[in-house]
């Protein structure tokens, strides 16, 4: 078991580093070099480069995107994403580390259990690769899919979004209609003591989550959310980290770690610390540590302050509370309580909205390892339920809850959502660049506002809505079609 967990964590170095790629999807799967590759070996490999992808890179732009994040004084390395930026070589490790290490080696999974009639791991190499291509639509909205794994086929089509969700949706039935849940699962690090059970739990969360997305109705959705068969604790890898080289959380051994070179790059934006602090939110010293003050400030999306200004300097900001071994999320209670209650309300069922909104509110306090949710929706609490305004405190609420697990899945959010609402306020209404004053006592809680200097493809009160094509896919693909635009929402969020 010992050497198994180290050729996966090599797989996991490898997509943070240089070093030759480990069961790259451009190897044939019946090569020699493959050969005697098993499920059990690729699957945890697979997952530990999904890891490294989702909960580094992702979350730190993520992060930036729905101005949970600002940039740290005196570095410029993620300015751009500050200044809701992205370029089409920024996402080109990602976008090849999600098709060839994770879609790849998921897609030899299934291949090898179908062959031997493993349900159980053919059902969650299903559910993985259902979520990889979730984030990959969620990003850049056109993407290969249905052509995507034919070897024959160098310069596969680019799918729409939504077709490519309803395809994924349809392998999750599939996949789904093999298994009883008693079914066994392969080496994983993600259920690794359960049978496939916790798997149909994940693939119905999924299900919920792409669904809702789209916007959909109807009976399919309706008997997903009438069975109720859902996770009962967060979908995350945690205990399996360690304060070692290639073995701790990834985007602590980027930000954080002592293992490289550390960037120090990300802290508080003002619109989370603002939103937070006007009702002294438990989970805010959960999500972040103090500054050197014992304080909480966050800074203003749109630039890096200067490091001339002493009274500014790097211990005047937040920092994200991340460890060595903090888990890495792919789906929290909290995410599917807020589905829930959404889907109540547009039934017009309002006591279950209220119930299950509450329930999202508890379960990211519960994660946070906080007390007292009744901060947030108790009576005459600011965010306490209202039938009118349940999308706003939906909204605003996901956008907290993620942002100290799941960033990624805020920006999408905030982007389906519009909450919070984008403010007629500027950043350097918050912070003035020549004279270094900083003054955030005007800001809207609740609100998002524009970055001191801003892309300005977008349309006014406007957030990144999508990726350019990745350069390592249009550099080799004659197929990719002409880029919609830093300003053309996602099929979900017209």
């Amino acid at each position: 078991m010992r050497k198994i967990l180290s050729l996966i964590f090599i797989a996991a170095v490898c997509s943070l580093s240089s070093c030759k790629d480990y069961l790259d999807i451009n190897q044939n799967p019946n090569s020699p070099s493959l050969e005697n590759m098993t499920s059990a070996m690729v699957f945890p490999a697979a997952e530990m480069n999904l890891a490294a992808s989702y909960g580094d890179y992702l979350r730190i732009v993520g992060g930036y995107f729905s101005q949970q994040y600002s940039q740290l004084t005196g570095t410029s390395n993620y300015l751009d994403y500050s200044n809701f930026m992205m370029s089409a070589t920024r996402s080109s490790g990602t976008y090849t580390q999600l098709y060839t290490r994770v879609i790849g080696n998921l897609e030899f999974v299934r291949k090898d259990a179908s062959s031997k009639e493993e349900w159980g791991t053919y059902l969650a190499a299903t559910v993985l690769k259902a979520f990889t291509y979730q984030v990959l639509v969620d990003c850049y909205e056109q993407t290969p899919y249905s052509e995507a794994s034919d070897a024959s086929i160098p310069s596969p089509k680019y799918d729409e979004g939504e077709d490519v969700y309803k395809g994924v949706l349809a392998e999750l039935d599939e996949a789904l209609s093999k298994v009883s849940g008693a079914e066994a699962v392969c080496t994983n690090f993600l259920f690794p003591s359960d049978k496939a059970s916790a798997w149909v739990k994940f693939a119905n969360a999924v299900k919920l989550k792409m669904m809702m997305r789209m916007g959909a109705s109807g009976s399919d959705l309706d008997a997903l959310v009438a069975e109720g068969n859902f996770p009962e604790a967060d979908v995350a890898w945690t205990g399996c980290w360690a304060d070692e080289s290639a073995k701790a959380n990834p985007y602590y051994s980027e930000e954080f770690g002592s293992y490289f070179s550390p960037q120090k790059n990300v802290c508080l934006n003002l619109a989370l610390q603002g939103t937070m602090a006007e009702y002294d939110d438990p989970r805010l010293p959960k999500f972040f540590d103090a500054n050197s003050s014992g304080a909480f400030t966050g800074a203003v999306s749109g630039t890096n302050f200067s490091q001339s200004a002493t009274e500014h300097g790097m211990d005047t900001w937040c920092r994200p509370a991340i460890r060595f071994n903090s888990p890495v999320y792919l789906l929290t209670v909290a995410e599917v309580e807020f589905f829930l209650s959404e889907y109540y309300a547009k039934k017009s069922s309002m006591s279950d909205a209220k119930a299950h909104y509450e329930a999202a509110v508890a379960a990211s306090f519960a994660s946070a390892g906080a007390a007292g949710p009744e901060a947030v929706y108790g009576p005459g609490a600011k965010y306490a339920w209202s039938n009118a305004d349940y999308k706003k405190n939906i909204g605003i609420q996901k956008w907290i809850a993620l942002s100290g697990v799941n960033n990624f899945e805020a920006w999408c959010e905030l982007r389906r959502l519009g909450y919070p609402e984008y403010s007629t306020q500027k950043g350097s209404t918050f912070y003035n660049m020549q004279t270094g004053t900083y003054d955030p006592s005007s800001y809207i809680p609740g609100t998002i506002y524009e970055p001191i200097t801003v892309n300005t493809g977008l349309n006014k009160r406007q957030v990144l809505q999508r990726f350019p094509f990745a350069e390592s896919s249009t550099g080799r693909n004659s197929n990719t079609p002409d880029y919609k635009g830093d300003n053309a929402p996602m099929f979900w969020a017209k």
